[in-house]
């Protein structure tokens, strides 16, 4: 990594189950990570008809709210919405949870917000487990 590059604010953390899919989500999310993030989706759209998501958000710094807006970015959630069973977001920015609130009677996937400390009940929600990272 150059000295001036970010990190990426999205990162994938492998799961216990094939079609379980967890996301660490940090900092201020822009254009890159969501690309980044709905392109794993994409390939787990191939494998598997339907998944399990976890999102767990911490440190959370903001939004490139126009990368929400994107036409990528539209296509990716309105096929994530047609291929997800079960949406878990834990933590988050205050907003999170009334907008999860307000979208699941207008979806078929099942859609939680768990806080921080419910973190265990989310995974036991969506039935996988992390998987350790490396040492």
């Amino acid at each position: 990594m150059l000295i001036n590059e970010t990190p990426p604010h999205v990162r994938r953390i492998d799961t216990d189950r094939e079609d379980a899919y967890a996301f660490e989500v940090t900092g201020h999310i822009s254009a890159a990570d969501m690309e980044n993030m709905y392109g794993l989706l994409e390939g787990a759209y191939e494998l598997h008809e339907r998944i399990d998501v976890i999102v767990l958000i911490h440190d959370y710094e903001g939004l490139d709210w126009g990368a929400a807006w994107k036409e990528q970015t539209i296509r990716g959630k309105n096929r994530a919405i047609k291929r997800i069973r079960k949406y878990a977001v834990v933590g988050g920015p205050g907003w999170i949870k009334p907008i999860i609130a307000l979208s699941k009677p207008f979806l078929s996937m099942k859609m939680r917000h768990f806080e921080p400390e419910e973190i265990e009940a989310a995974w036991e929600w969506i039935g996988a487990r992390p998987l350790p990272g490396p040492a």
